[in-house]
């Protein structure tokens, strides 16, 4: 069953599906061994190797500086009188792969990188879609308390040695009860901020507490939704999945297991956020305590206000996520990519759909095949390969070459290693690559010459194998070990200069991409 295959992801140890040990040249003990230190930091400093570190890519754009953030008044400029984006777009996207967009703008920005607006929209065409993307989003909420209600109430039944009867003998009035749409909409809009990990503080996840505890607080004041309404939400739940939708017990049986792995990756979000989100970190102690008993979260007692409300808004987006696109459910590690735009978007609704966008490329990364993951790992190491072959050579006698000690980077797209603020300038520029791809901008050889560096959909894989090649000198002359290299990697949280790592990352695509991509 799926749900107990995902069953490992609830490990306070582990933060992200487990790689297979199916990788060329790596015996099953070594995948033990990198299961269990994937998602550890080292706290160890590596600074006595410094010195060795002088190896660095030759970027012919390494001498420049970053240049100047998208600016609130240039943003305005690229916009025509009713909205729509001069040129296709093709400016303003080029503006962002430089140099990222000014905090302020975020909001108004990322929906566009992300594909949930078009870049030929107008603004009154936006509109309509914001109202309708919002009325779909309260109904997987919905969906959500439902499925939560229908839990708890099993889950007492068999606790008192009751029969649980089946829907058809009656019992659907009370499963099927529903918030008032007033509700809906407030419930919707009070979740906010959050982020990382707190390794000092380990949670139960004991399922029988959890699903006692996961129904919906503000149901009390419920009313039964008529049978037309239900049959809408199922219909917009399943035209909104990507993937074919599996049978409704199984989703719902799922959905227990995602709900209680989202709940502890909520509680544990860390609040490195709060300076870049002043108006979500200054929430009052009520309106978090309301956000959290809206959507069943309890243990956070020991959280600030702006943290539990962050984790509040972590649970509800993440599971709406869970029922819209139940092929992956949740993971942990989602809450990595998560949490950095609930810290920009205001709006659950707006966070969500920019999350569903951002997550058409990364939702790979959760896939229990793992076919995503190694599709990339295999490109990192094309990378590696074309660029120094010494150190490729290197990495074959450690048995290496397959790049698994970049797993951790893959998965939750460097969030780990760089700081909140260098995430979202590597995230803005791997967005606008995205964009311009999705619009067919620098197709045209003349338009790839005057761009210089043609868009990608892998920049994130360039840039994590340029983060390997500046460390290529300490790896060849130090490390005699996969396991070493992969506490290197561990361990540059905080180290990396992310203009630098975009400069080398942007040097590889132009020499290497029609190679990788042949």
């Amino acid at each position: 069953m799926k749900a107990l295959r995902r069953s490992h992801t609830s490990s306070a140890s582990s933060n992200t599906p487990s790689p297979s040990s199916s990788g060329s040249g790596s015996s099953s003990s070594t995948w033990i061994q990198l299961r269990s230190v994937l998602f550890v930091v080292n706290s160890s400093s590596q600074a006595h190797y410094s010195h060795l570190d002088r190896g660095r890519l030759k970027s012919p754009w390494s001498r420049r500086k970053r240049k100047q953030v998208l600016t609130p008044q240039q943003w305005s400029n690229f916009c025509t009188p009713d909205g729509k984006l001069r040129g296709g777009g093709a400016k303003f996207l080029k503006k962002v792969r430089s140099g990222g967009v000014e905090p302020s703008i975020r909001p108004e920005v990322w929906p566009f990188l992300l594909g949930v607006y078009d870049l030929d929209s107008t603004k009154e065409e936006r509109e309509l879609l914001r109202t309708q993307k919002r009325k779909e989003y309260e109904k997987l909420r919905r969906q959500c308390r439902r499925i939560l209600r229908r839990s708890s109430e099993t889950f007492k039944l068999c606790e008192n040695g009751e029969t649980v009867d089946n829907e058809e003998d009656g019992g659907s009035s009370a499963h099927d009860t529903d918030s008032s749409s007033h509700e809906d909409v407030v419930s919707a809009r009070e979740s906010l901020s959050s982020e990382g990990k707190s390794p000092d503080v380990e949670y139960s996840i004991d399922p029988c507490t959890t699903l006692s505890e996961g129904a919906d607080a503000s149901a009390q004041n419920t009313e039964s939704s008529d049978d037309s309404e239900l049959s809408e939400d199922s219909e917009v739940i399943q035209a909104s999945a990507p993937e074919n939708r599996e049978d409704n017990d199984d989703v719902h049986e799922d959905f227990a297991t995602w709900q209680r792995i989202i709940r502890v990756d909520a509680v544990r979000a860390n609040s490195e956020w709060v300076p870049y989100s002043p108006s979500q970190a200054s929430v009052s102690e009520v309106r978090a305590q309301r956000s959290a008993e809206a959507v069943g979260l309890k243990e956070h007692d020991h959280l600030e206000p702006c943290r539990v409300f962050h984790a509040a808004r972590l649970v509800a987006i993440l599971e709406a996520y869970a029922l819209y696109d139940p092929e992956i459910g949740y993971c942990q590690g989602m809450s990595d990519l998560l949490s950095p735009i609930i810290a920009v978007m205001q709006e659950d609704h707006e966070a969500f759909w920019c999350f569903v966008g951002f997550m058409k490329k990364a939702r790979h990364n959760f896939r229990l095949d793992e076919v995503g993951i190694r599709r990339q790992l295999s490109i990192v190491s094309k990378i590696i390969k074309f660029k120094d072959s010494h150190l490729y050579r290197h990495l074959e006698k450690l048995q290496a070459e397959d790049c698994f000690f970049v797993y951790r980077m893959v998965v939750v797209l460097f969030r780990r290693e760089l700081s909140f603020e260098q995430t979202l300038c590597l995230w803005e520029v791997m967005w606008a690559d995205q964009a311009a791809i999705r619009a067919g901008i620098g197709k045209s050889a003349g338009s790839r010459i005057r761009q210089r560096v043609p868009p990608t959909d892998d920049l994130l894989l360039y840039a994590i194998a340029a983060s390997v090649l500046q460390k290529r000198k300490l790896i060849i002359e130090k490390y005699s070990s996969m396991d070493e290299i992969l506490r290197e990697c561990n361990s540059m949280s905080g180290q990396l200069d992310v203009w630098k790592l975009l400069d080398d990352a942007h040097n590889l695509v132009v020499n290497l991409h029609e190679k990788i991509e042949t």
